[in-house]
C-alpha cells in the first residue's frame, strides 16, 4: 500500500508541475511553438491509444470475471467524456466576453486534472506498471494542453504572473483527485479494477474525438508522414513500457 501512495503521489505531482510549462511559451518564438505543439499532440495520441489497447485494456480483461462488464465500462468512459465535453461547451457559449471564458477554462482544466488523479491513482491501485504507463500517458498528453490553457488566460487577459498561479492551482486538483481515490481505493480494490476499463474509453475519447481531428487539419505532405511517425513513437512507447 506504501509503495502505491508514494508513486502515485509522485507521479501526480510531476503531471502538476507540467502546468508551470507556460514559462516556455514566453521564451519560444510562435513559429517554432506551433511546430513542438504539433509534435506533441502527435506524440500524445499514439500514446493514449497505445496504453488504452495494450496497457489498460488487457489488464481489465485479465482482471475482471465478466468481459461484459468491462466492455459496459469503456463504453461508459467513452459516454462520461462526451457528455462532461458537451457540457463545458455548452457554457462556453454564453460568455462571449474573453475574462469570463478564461475563468470558464480554469474550472474545465480543474475537472480534468482531478479525473487525471483520479486515473493514475486508480491504475497505480492495481499495479505499479501500469500506473506508470498511465502517468506517461497523462504526461503526454498534458504537455500540449498546458501550454495552450497558459495561451487562453493570457487571450481572458489575465496578467503572465496571473495565468501561471491560476493554471497551477487548477493542476494541484489532479492531487485532491488521487489522494480520495488511494482513500477509497485502498478499501474497496473493486472500485480501482473498476476505473480501469473507465480510464481506457476516457483515452480512446480524447485520443479520437479532440486529437485526431486537430491532426487532420494539417494537409501538407510530409507534414502528415511526421504526424504518422510521431503517433507511431508515442504508440511506441506504450509498447515498450508494455515489454
Amino acid at each position: 500500500m506504501n509503495e502505491h501512495w508514494t508513486y502515485a503521489l509522485l507521479s501526480v505531482l510531476i503531471v502538476s508541475l507540467i502546468s508551470l510549462l507556460g514559462i516556455a511559451v514566453l521564451l519560444i518564438s510562435q513559429d517554432r511553438l506551433r511546430r513542438t505543439l504539433r509534435v506533441l499532440v502527435s506524440l500524445a495520441t499514439g500514446a493514449l491509444f497505445g496504453d488504452a489497447f495494450l496497457h489498460l485494456l488487457p489488464e481489465a480483461f485479465a482482471k475482471s470475471r465478466d468481459s461484459t462488464v468491462v466492455s459496459f465500462s469503456v463504453l461508459a468512459g467513452i459516454f462520461a467524456f462526451f457528455v462532461l465535453e458537451k457540457i463545458l461547451r455548452w457554457q462556453h457559449r454564453h460568455f462571449p466576453s474573453p475574462r469570463p471564458i478564461g475563468y470558464l477554462n480554469l474550472v474545465a482544466d480543474a475537472v480534468h486534472n482531478f479525473v487525471d488523479g483520479v486515473l493514475i491513482a486508480a491504475s497505480y491501485l492495481v499495479s505499479v506498471p501500469l500506473g506508470l504507463s498511465t502517468t506517461t500517458a497523462v504526461i503526454l498528453h498534458e504537455l500540449p494542453q498546458e501550454i495552450g490553457d497558459f495561451g487562453i488566460l493570457l487571450h481572458a487577459g489575465f496578467t503572465k504572473r496571473q495565468a501561471l498561479l491560476f493554471n497551477f492551482a487548477s493542476a494541484c486538483l489532479a492531487i485532491v483527485g488521487t489522494l480520495i481515490t488511494l482513500a477509497i481505493g485502498s478499501r474497496v480494490h473493486a472500485v480501482a479494477e473498476l476505473m480501469v476499463p473507465v480510464t481506457a474509453g476516457g483515452f480512446i475519447y480524447i485520443a479520437g474525438s479532440d486529437l485526431v481531428p486537430e491532426l487532420q487539419v494539417e494537409a501538407d505532405p510530409r507534414a502528415s508522414v511526421l504526424q504518422m511517425f510521431w503517433m507511431i513513437a508515442g504508440a511506441g512507447l506504450m509498447a515498450f513500457l508494455a515489454v
